[in-house]
């Protein structure tokens, strides 16, 4: 049985820009991208920090160390520039690949730039 659980997460980044007319997604910085394991046109769960809002959109690359998260089409009326958002990305997983697991997770400074990088671990977790 595979089972989605979390892969990797970007935990308080600043919005940098909320560009409605722009084709649908949220940009990231290619080497932000890197360093947690997400990937262009993957799926992502994100949450605004300001006001609740949760939605789903996919990943495309930005310029490396441009240090963007950009908001675009629908996805950017939720968010405004500034605004600090957790940006989730999930896999679908067995037993076998979950218990060997642990999720990449950047915390980052309000210039979004990695603060440090830290690993979610399914034993410290749960207990």
């Amino acid at each position: 049985m595979l089972r989605p659980v979390l892969h990797s997460k970007i935990h308080m980044a600043r919005v940098t820009a909320a560009k409605p007319d722009y084709i649908g997604s949220i940009t990231i910085d290619a080497d932000l991208l890197g360093e947690c394991g997400m990937r262009v046109n993957d799926r992502v769960l994100i949450a605004n920090c300001r006001n609740g809002e949760r939605f789903e959109t996919y990943v495309f690359r930005g310029a490396p160390g441009s240090r963007c998260i950009e908001l675009n089409g629908a996805a950017a009326h939720l968010v405004e520039p500034g605004d600090k958002v957790i940006i989730m990305h999930f896999a679908m997983m067995s037993d076998e690949e979950y218990a060997g697991h642990s999720p990449r997770v950047l915390i980052m400074r309000d210039d979004n730039s990695v603060e440090r990088l830290m690993r979610y671990h399914a034993d410290e977790i749960n207990g």
